[in-house]
């Protein structure tokens, strides 16, 4: 065969090389990243406690660390291991709930679902913390923390939302309005994998690429797909607010906390743009940017977020609506 003739092949045998070469390190990367932030052991000194919700559902948590009461509402598919680290800095300052929310971990659950159930969940929380706390919600669980406040009232001391993940304009596709029965059916039929990939690609915007070596290679899936019927209590709590519209505004009049809205630098732009109106809409709160950060900073950047945290739960007065 002359050289003319080979070099296409090799080119392609190097190409084949070359993609078959980034694959296998993309697939170490999410294997290291997976053993690097497994969260499923116990932090040393953690009190393992249960509360009884209004409608019976137990609710697993851990308490670490002393002072003022800070509870974490976890985002859509984590249960309670996905905010360990976080609470693990916080426990500096404060006494820190880290809870499973229902339906998830070791929490148990109660039909019918509603989002109410899920306020009277946080509300047994701070009942058992003393009556006031303050709440860290990190995507759909920000939004939930923030239904909570609205109920709530003074038992909600100060509100931080992490990245609610809420769509005002045209800066990003509106959630698909079958979505919720897609993976409400999915599950139901115990294809729970299935819904968890559908949720990825079709509510979260990941390729179906990436969602595929995601199944096939993170050790974490398992526990995803275990958690699947929850994707409709998240899809539930965050109806009305993805629809590329803007917020209703007297959704959470009635909120009284001092609230700080957090998104990190390097997150899509329509989280920056619900933010921002989110923080305009409500009595007393502010917007941030977390420089160099984006939507997993809970679980690797955990420090980072407790930094800004922190000081804001410390905080004697209102934040300054100037500050917006």
């Amino acid at each position: 065969m002359s050289a003319r003739r080979s070099f296409p092949r090799r080119l392609l045998l190097w190409a084949g090389f070359a993609v078959a070469g980034l694959g296998a390190i993309l697939v170490l990367l999410l294997i290291a990243a997976n053993v690097a932030l497994n969260t499923d052991s116990i932090p040393a000194g953690a009190l393992q406690k249960n509360v009884r919700s209004k409608d019976g559902t137990i609710l697993a948590y851990e308490q670490t660390g002393s002072g003022p009461p800070v509870i974490l509402v976890g985002a859509a598919l984590v249960d309670r291991g996905g905010a360990r680290r976080l609470a693990g800095h916080l426990a500096e300052h404060f006494t820190v709930i880290n809870y499973d929310r229902r339906g998830r971990g070791k929490s148990t659950d109660t039909q019918p679902y509603a989002v109410q159930r899920e306020v009277e969940d946080i509300e047994a929380l701070i009942d058992v913390s003393g009556g006031t706390a303050s709440l860290l919600g990190s995507s759909s669980g920000s939004v939930l923390a923030l239904d909570a406040a609205n109920k709530l009232g003074p038992k909600v001391r100060r509100l931080f939302l992490y990245e609610p993940p809420l769509i005002v304009d045209d800066s990003h596709p509106p959630m698909p309005d079958d979505l919720i029965q897609q993976v409400t059916d999915l599950s139901s039929a115990g294809r729970g994998n299935d819904a968890v990939k559908l949720f990825f690609a079709r509510g979260m915007g990941i390729p179906q690429g990436a969602v595929n070596m995601m199944r096939l290679f993170m050790p974490g899936w398992s526990k995803m797909a275990a958690l699947a019927p929850t994707i409709r209590y998240d899809l539930t709590i965050l109806a009305g607010t993805q629809t590329g519209k803007p917020l209703d505004a007297g959704r959470w009049a009635a909120t009284t906390a001092p609230t700080l809205v957090v998104v990190g630098s390097r997150s899509e732009a329509f989280f920056h743009h619900g933010a921002e109106a989110l923080a305009a809409i409500l009595p007393h709160a502010q917007y941030r940017s977390l420089e160099g950060r984006d939507h997993s900073a809970v679980l690797l950047a955990s420090q980072s977020l407790a930094s800004v945290a922190e000081p804001f739960f410390l905080a004697a007065t209102p934040p300054m609506s100037a500050a917006r």
